[in-house]
């Protein structure tokens, strides 16, 4: 029987692989740095984004002040960071290659959930199921729980979650991570963007 005939779930990463969120984020760092007084280089900041948001503060607050900044960074969120983000090219059509063959979508983020799903919606990709808060192989859990086959994203600590999960590990270069880092974490395929994965879907089911 061919593969893809049966139920498949496909999960995604979400900034740099669904969506281009550093106009967003950068937006957000500033208004927090004019707020704080803090110096953030949002330039910088915008150039890892994988990680959790904990991870990139701590550069620029002492450890004391993290958690608090983690939270206002969240209510300030929305307002700064939603309406600048673009939807990555394919993004759209990726989720929808994968519905058409019956399949189902879940984006697992280390994103906050809610700044997650205000992003998707606005944004117009319907996936089937969204959980935030989960890094690298932390990733897994989500994975497991809800029987991806395949996971898609831009970050080494991406491959790392779909290895965990036993997934397939696609990577795809439009995040900070080139093909050559991607294949040395570990990853099974490497596209260069989202536009790739219908026509790799058709390899796959054959």
């Amino acid at each position: 029987m061919d593969s893809m005939a049966l139920p498949l779930t496909v999960g995604f990463d979400l900034d740099m692989t669904l969506i281009d969120s550093r106009p967003g984020i950068k937006a957000a760092f500033l208004a927090l740095s004019a707020e704080t007084g803090a110096v953030i280089d949002a330039d910088l900041a915008v150039s890892r984004l994988g990680p959790p948001l904990d991870h990139e503060l701590a550069h620029w607050f002492p450890p004391s002040e993290v958690p608090a900044m983690v939270d206002r960074y969240r209510e300030m969120y929305p307002e700064y960071a939603i309406t600048p983000s673009l939807a990555m090219p394919g993004a759209r059509e990726a989720v929808e290659a994968i519905r058409e063959r019956g399949g189902r979508t879940i984006v697992v983020t280390a994103k906050y959930e809610p700044s997650a799903k205000l992003h998707l919606s606005y944004l117009g990709i319907e996936p089937d199921v969204t959980v935030g808060g989960l890094w690298a192989e932390g990733k897994a859990v989500a994975l497991r729980e809800y029987g991806a086959g395949i996971y898609v994203g831009d970050h080494i600590g991406d491959v790392r979650g779909a290895r965990a999960a036993n997934a397939v590990s696609v990577g795809v270069t439009t995040g900070p991570c080139d093909a050559d880092a991607l294949r040395e974490a570990g990853a099974d395929v490497v596209l260069s963007s989202l536009t790739e994965l219908p026509a790799w879907l058709e390899t796959y089911a054959a």
